[in-house]
């Protein structure tokens, strides 16, 4: 059945072909695959980010997750990268008097590997994502042992030898993305696979256990670059995923964009979208300065580039970058198009994208963490009565090898790519989901 909508759970991982985050031949064909390079046809490929391999690595946790490397081809841009957590901490016994968890209940799994010896602001964070992984017990001795309660019941591949057996690592975390991007496709059968990765992430958030195991401060955005290479987004949430509540809604966009068009013997960008979001101005105007929450997600594939001339640098390899903005308060469309063909420019010739705003410093992630790979989320947190204006986002594109490498003839290609926006409010009180779904008759008008 070709046509099938499937999910494909990779969870096999080689500690050999990572350098620092530079693309393999491996991860470099899982992108091909899901980018459709050959055949067209777009795939989700979930990657579980590999493993702590040795008790001697192990007793050093969590310094040992954080030197060693997220595993090929896990560094691949268009897939779901896949790391652990852990909430286990209940073991069935008397045996174990004088034995202590490894790792506390909602922080890092034992097994996770992590992304931060890879080039900074180069290749993309990984993990994207977490999820259960399973912990470990350490002995009155110092030494590191497994527990079957500290991992997750599963069948054996063997049933005629037995019929269950137990499963932990990033392979047991892989397995879990793998189950709830499946159950998005049932729910939403016509979303996209990159709306599908784009919607994880965006339901994702990170444990107060996790913050505090590696003292990040979400105020600082050296800390949040720091967690985005250990955790990804954080741990998903099925039920934020697929349903809206009454004081909480999310709008979605699946289309199309020219990044790049020939205009003589030169190659620039093409075109931006403009999306007028249908903000309940009313409702937010009466909230004045409660604070509110605004959650942008960004998901598109890139086409991998073609040999190893493109493995140099992320924007050889790239066919090119998206990214979104918005609009600041009492800023006119004009001048937002203005800032966004600046931003557009600075980034594409290597500076620095962040054109400032009031807005930009009430990113929790910021643009400058955001945007490495194909996957970019932030949360805007601020007064509704500023976000009642701000009711304009932006997508542009940048720079890549296909208006770069003009030999190739791909400078007049189509991408794809998928917008989330989410709007919470505090209380529910509010009813900010049925206004919006009154106000919007078919869809959020697009300018071109």
């Amino acid at each position: 059945n070709p046509q099938a909508n499937r999910i494909i759970c990779l969870a096999v991982t080689s500690h050999f072909q990572t350098d620092k985050g530079r693309p393999s031949s491996w991860s470099a064909a899982i992108d091909a695959l899901s980018s459709g390079t050959d055949d067209d046809h777009r795939r989700l490929f979930i990657i579980s980010a590999g493993n702590i391999r040795n008790n001697e690595d192990m007793i050093r946790y969590p310094d040992s997750n954080c030197e060693i490397s997220v595993e090929s081809p896990a560094q691949s841009w268009n897939a779901l990268t896949v790391g652990a957590f852990t909430g286990k901490s209940i073991v069935d016994g008397a045996d174990y008097n004088g034995y202590q968890l490894l790792a506390r209940p909602g922080s890092l799994s034992p097994f996770s590997t992590t992304s931060l010896t890879w080039e900074p602001k180069t290749w993309p964070n990984k993990p994207d994502i977490i999820f259960e992984g399973g912990n470990l017990l350490k002995t009155p001795e110092g030494e590191i042992e497994t527990n079957d309660d500290l991992s997750e019941l599963t069948t054996f591949n063997q049933p005629f030898r037995k019929h269950f057996s137990t499963i932990h690592g990033t392979s047991l975390a892989t397995a879990k993305a793998s189950w709830m991007a499946s159950y998005i496709q049932f729910y939403y059968p016509n979303f996209w696979p990159e709306t599908i990765r784009g919607l994880m992430v965006h339901s994702a958030d990170w444990t107060t256990e996790l913050l505090e195991q590696f003292r990040i401060e979400p105020s600082r955005k050296a800390d949040i670059a720091r967690i985005l290479r250990i955790a990804g987004y954080g741990i998903p949430d099925v039920k934020k995923a697929i349903h809206c509540a009454s004081n909480s809604l999310t709008l979605i966009a699946q289309n199309s964009i020219q990044p790049f068009r020939k205009e003589g013997s030169t190659f620039k960008t093409n075109e931006m979208h403009l999306y007028h979001l249908p903000w309940p101005r009313e409702e937010l105007l009466n909230l004045g300065a409660v604070q509110v929450k605004l959650r942008i997600t960004l998901s598109f594939y890139i086409e991998p580039g073609p040999g190893e001339i493109g493995w140099k640098d992320r924007y050889r390899y790239a066919s090119h970058g998206l990214r979104f903005e918005i609009n600041a308060p009492n800023e006119t469309e004009e001048v937002f198009k203005r800032r966004i063909n600046k931003a557009a420019e600075s980034e594409s010739n290597d500076g620095i994208s962040d054109v400032g705003t009031s807005v930009s410093a009430r990113w929790l992630i910021g643009k400058n963490n955001r945007k490495q790979g194909s996957l970019h989320s932030d949360i805007w947190i601020g007064n509704a009565a500023d976000l009642a204006v701000c009711n304009i986002i932006g997508i542009y594109p940048i720079k890549g090898w296909w208006n770069e490498r003009h030999n190739l003839g791909k400078y007049n290609k189509q991408t794809r790519y998928s917008l989330i926006v989410s709007l919470e409010v505090p209380g529910q009180e509010v009813d900010i989901y049925n206004v919006v779904r009154n106000m919007v008759a078919v869809s959020v008008e697009i300018q071109v």
